[in-house]
C-alpha cells in the first residue's frame, strides 16, 4: 500500500541517537492508524553505523554522499513515497499528539506545511532558555519553520524546489519563506503548532553555550558564511571530530 506520508531523517554519524529517534516515531505512528506512512532514513555521508541501525530499525535508507543538511532533506523527499512529507532531525523525538496535529493539518486542505515550538530535552541554563524562547516567539510571529520539525504538501515541496542547496544553515528559514509565498498564490496557510518537538541540547555540552552564542552572531553579522560548511561548524562537526 501506498503511504499517505513520509517521515524523513536526515543523519550523519547518528548511530547513537537514532535508535531512540526511530523507536520514538514507529510508537507515534503505530498508534495513529487513520493514516499510513514510511520512515526515510538519509545517510549523509556517515563513517559509523547510521545505515545499518536505521535498516535494523525498520526504515528504508537512502544515501547522500555531500554532506550538507538541505541536499540530505532533498534526497529523502526524492526517494519518499507520501503525498505529505515530514522532516525530523535525527536527535529530535515527536509526540503521538503532533504527529496527528501534522496530518490533520494538511489532510484539512487549508495548509501547505508548518513548524512545530521546539522544546528541548533537559533544563537549559539561563542565555540558551532565554534563547530558546526568542526563537518560539520568533517562529510563531514571522512563521519560520525550525530545521527539527518541517512538514509541507509533497506538491509544494516540489514547485518551490525543495530546501536550498545553496545553504548549510538556515535552509528552513529559506524554505518556509519559499511554501508561505506558495501557499499565497495557491490558497494555503503555513501554520506553527504549539504542540512541540523535542530535541536534543547536546550542541550546548559539545560547544558550551558561549561558543553557539558567538556562532551565532558571526553567522548574523556574516550571513555568507551560511553558504560554508566550514561557516556553520557547531551544525557539521561532531563532538568526536567524525
Amino acid at each position: 500500500m501506498t503511504p499517505e506520508y513520509s517521515i524523513i531523517v536526515p543523519a550523519f554519524n547518528e548511530e547513537d541517537l537514532l535508535p531512540e529517534t526511530l523507536a520514538n516515531i514507529r510508537a507515534a505512528m503505530a498508534r495513529l492508524e487513520e493514516f499510513a506512512g514510511e520512515v526515510v532514513v538519509v545517510d549523509n555521508d556517515s563513517s559509523d553505523r547510521t545505515a545499518e541501525v536505521a535498516a535494523q530499525h525498520g526504515a528504508r535508507v537512502v544515501f547522500e554522499q555531500h554532506r550538507q543538511i538541505a541536499r540530505a532533506r532533498n534526497a529523502g523527499a526524492a526517494a519518499a513515497r507520501g503525498r505529505y512529507l515530514i522532516f525530523v532531525d535525527a536527535d529530535t523525538r515527536i509526540s503521538l499528539a503532533l504527529l496527528g496535529r501534522t496530518l490533520h493539518a494538511l489532510d484539512s486542505g487549508a495548509f501547505c506545511g508548518g513548524g512545530a515550538a521546539i522544546a528541548f530535552d533537559r533544563k537549559l541554563p539561563p542565555g540558551p532558555a532565554l534563547a530558546a524562547r526568542l526563537w518560539n516567539l520568533l517562529s510563531r510571529m514571522c512563521r519560520w519553520a525550525a530545521g527539527s520539525y518541517v512538514f509541507c504538501r509533497r506538491d509544494a515541496f516540489v514547485e518551490v524546489g525543495g530546501f536550498d542547496e545553496r545553504f548549510y544553515a538556515s535552509e528552513e528559514i529559506h524554505f518556509s519563506r519559499a511554501l508561505k509565498r506558495w501557499g499565497w498564490r495557491n490558497g494555503f496557510r503555513f501554520i506553527i503548532l504549539d504542540e512541540p518537538a523535542v530535541t536534543s541540547s547536546r550542541k550546548l555540552d559539545w560547544f558550551g553555550s558561549g561558543e553557539m552564542a558567538r556562532y551565532s552572531l558571526q553567522l548574523c553579522l556574516h550571513p555568507g558564511l551560511l553558504r560554508s560548511r566550514d561557516g556553520c561548524r557547531p551544525w557539521y562537526e561532531r563532538h568526536n571530530g567524525r
